[in-house]
């Protein structure tokens, strides 16, 4: 059955004129010759510093190069003879297990100490700042200082061992020592990034939440397990993410202390790549094995990815399953 109700009336229009559409266009077209005038430096140097570089490093690594004399096409040869290298599959497993220890550890130790440091407690500010301190500090400069701490004759590491009765130790240059000190090094000032997002994200808790499970008898290892750890994993799905990242693609520290030794101990595979570009002049086959890092790191990517859909999917909440009772609305 139709509504008699009465109608709204609708507002008159008039039709603009051929002259006021032509005048609408030109103006269009002036707007868009203005914003382009503003964005095209920034469009210059993303496609001359990131994408142009990003083409022709891939190009390159289908072919025999020296960035000297002139290269020729070779196809897939220098990615077969990447999986052939034994000094790539070390460099892959050096950094595999540099990335597996300090993802980890970093992510643990960002958290104890961003649980340590959410608390109203004197000079509260200024153990923040230590913290993170470390973290501005430049690999060079980093790579520097520990190369005197860990010197095998007169670092002070070794002076302070022998103090307690302990045996001098290589450090960096015992292979079987160096990596893990190349470790101890990055941990000391990577944990202070973990450190500051996690006590950002500490914030955001719902305090309904934490002050409910108390309420209904859990401890404080029942809260943190049960409330707080959900309520931080997507933070902790981005540290994850952006830790490994920043593990893969090591360089600086270990060119400043190590330069990839001793025996190839410390060789990760961006030190590789620069390895063989820039000393053995095969841009080439450095190249290629650039790329193969980029394909896992791109891998790693949507791995994270696709947990976090998966959860977002789920809709997974704090307290659930967990016998705590959630207040009303805290869900929403």
């Amino acid at each position: 059955m139709r509504s008699t109700g009465p109608r709204t009336p609708r507002p008159l229009t008039l039709d603009p004129t051929p002259a006021a559409r032509a005048a609408r266009r030109r103006r269009a077209r002036g707007e868009t010759a203005t914003a382009w005038a503003f964005i095209s430096p920034a469009v210059l140097v993303i496609l001359g510093l990131s994408v142009v570089p990003l083409l022709w490093s891939l190009l390159l690594s289908f072919r025999a190069d020296d960035l000297v004399t002139p290269g020729r096409w070779v196809g897939l040869d220098n990615y077969h003879a990447l999986s052939k290298d034994p000094a790539f599959r070390t460099a892959v497993k050096n950094t595999l297990i540099y990335a597996g220890v300090y993802v980890p550890l970093s992510l643990a130790g960002g958290l104890a100490l961003a649980l340590a440091l959410n608390r109203r407690i004197r000079l509260v500010g200024l153990y923040r700042t230590l913290v993170f301190v470390p973290f501005v500090v430049s690999a060079t400069a980093q790579g520097v200082l520990f190369s005197f701490i860990f010197d095998p004759e007169f670092g002070v590491a070794n002076a302070l061992l022998h103090h307690l009765g302990v045996s001098s130790q290589g450090f960096l240059s015992d292979p079987g020592q160096a990596l893990y000190v190349l470790l101890l090094i990055s941990l000391w000032s990577g944990i202070g990034f973990c450190v500051i997002v996690y006590l950002a994200a500490l914030q955001d808790v719902p305090a309904e939440l934490v002050e409910s499970a108390r309420l209904d008898g859990a401890n404080r290892a029942q809260v943190l397990r049960h409330v707080t750890l959900p309520s931080l994993t997507p933070v902790t799905v981005f540290l994850v993410l952006w830790q490994f990242i920043i593990a893969l693609q090591v360089f600086d520290l270990v060119y400043v202390t190590t330069k990839g030794g001793p025996l190839g101990a410390t060789t990760v595979i961006v030190y590789f790549v620069w390895e063989q570009a820039f000393q053995s002049f095969t841009a080439g086959y450095g190249a290629a094995a650039a790329y193969v890092l980029a394909v896992g790191l791109v891998a790693a990517a949507v791995v994270l990815r696709l947990y976090r859909r998966h959860r977002e999917r789920t809709g997974a909440t704090p307290l659930q399953g967990t016998g705590v009772v959630q207040p009303e609305g805290a869900g929403r």
